[in-house]
């Protein structure tokens, strides 16, 4: 049943996340190529999507009907919006298409991240839940792969997003049947009590806000960062894959260590870890420099949201789904923030570079918000 449970989230996420959200990276390249897109209206479609996560994440924390539905319309809407992609032509249709996969990834993020999380800590599978937080990387890590099977073949852009869409609809219809039947997300007889902001947890959404700021613009970027920058080397079509690898392997090197030192302090070396690794294309000129910046920046990805979301369990058992919606729409607000400065800094100085200064000194505070913990007197 834990297994089950484990691999029915970790695949929600793969499609949800993984390819419908995050798809869109290695599609800029192709998008910009074939004149669909601009660089500055690429970060302004990136911010549409973001958008869409934080109305998404909001209404699922909130949500106290339909709440089973909205799971699994998340995942079934990225899948059909994910193929509908192919059909779009321009900034205004890609727009529209990429609020409404990002408030179908909102529910998705939240409703699962909730369940799976309840469902394997009743069962003391703590290892499996953290791994569940593999998906996203992992959907990464396959839609990369493909992105350079498509590229050796040339095919344009709509046909990938094709190919995107059968992905995730393959592994959709793999697991659908596994998520949770109607009452098993909301009990509202056993509802706890409203929620306090204590200065910790205040800390922690302050914190995960400005990781979703200081991640987003290499995540978004970096396929277009590196075709430009190293447009004939065949290196660089894998460095989106190598972004989502690093991802998973973040998760599971998470999972060894997590007896190691507390939850907050791992956490913050996480995001000082995403900091160096936005710099890194900037102190190495080379391929070098933006391979490690997407190990980096990759690695602390996923470990950032599970981490944010198990010091929220801790500091807040009983109101896992509404701490989960309150975290990810804070991340949402920081990563609808990041293309649009992306999309200034492009318009003034015709550059991406600017905005990711400030991205990496936002990772910087980000880690100094959580680290040390003051509740353990540290």
């Amino acid at each position: 049943m834990a297994l089950r449970v484990a691999i029915s989230a970790f695949l929600t996420l793969v499609v949800a996340m993984g390819i419908g959200r995050f798809a869109f990276t290695p599609q800029v390249p192709l998008m910009i190529n074939q004149h669909q897109l601009t660089l500055t209206s690429a970060a302004l479609v990136a911010a549409l999507n973001y958008l869409g996560y934080l109305c998404g994440s909001w209404n699922a924390m909130r949500a106290t009907r339909w709440v089973e539905g909205r799971l699994k319309a998340g995942l079934w809407g990225a899948v059909l919006l994910t193929l509908l992609s192919a059909l779009a032509g321009g900034p205004l249709l890609h727009s529209l298409i990429r609020f409404v996969i990002g408030w179908a990834s909102g529910w998705a993020m939240v409703l699962v991240a909730a369940w799976s999380n309840e469902q394997l800590i009743k069962a003391r599978r703590p290892g499996l839940s953290a791994a569940v937080f593999a998906g996203p990387g992992t959907g990464i890590f396959l839609s990369g792969i493909l992105a350079v099977l498509l590229h050796h073949w040339q095919v344009n852009a709509g046909w990938a997003w094709c190919a995107y869409g059968i992905l995730a609809l393959l592994l959709a219809l793999s697991i659908s049947h596994n998520l949770p039947g109607k009452g098993e997300l909301h009990r509202p007889e056993s509802a706890p009590a409203p929620l306090k902001l204590t200065p910790e947890l205040k800390r922690l959404v302050w914190s995960y806000s400005l990781a979703g700021f200081g991640y987003i613009l290499p995540a978004t970027f970096l396929s277009q960062m590196a075709a430009s920058r190293f447009p004939h080397s065949l290196f660089a079509q894998y460095v989106w894959p190598v972004f989502g690898g690093a991802a998973v392997l973040g998760i599971v090197l998470g999972i060894i260590t997590r007896h190691l030192s507390t939850t907050n302090r791992r956490l913050a070396l996480a995001l000082w870890a995403q900091a160096l690794g936005v710099f890194c294309p900037e102190i190495l000129s080379g391929i070098d420099g933006l391979i490690l910046g997407a190990v980096l920046v990759g690695g602390g990805f996923l470990c950032v949201v599970q981490l944010s979301l198990q010091v929220g369990r801790e500091l807040a058992p009983l109101h896992t789904r509404y701490l989960a919606g309150l975290l990810t729409t804070g991340y949402a607000v920081g990563q609808l923030v990041g293309p649009m400065l992306s999309a200034l800094s492009t318009l003034l100085t015709h550059r991406l570079e600017p905005a990711l200064y400030v991205a990496g000194v936002t990772l910087i505070v980000a880690g100094m918000l959580v680290w040390p913990a003051r509740r353990d007197g540290k």
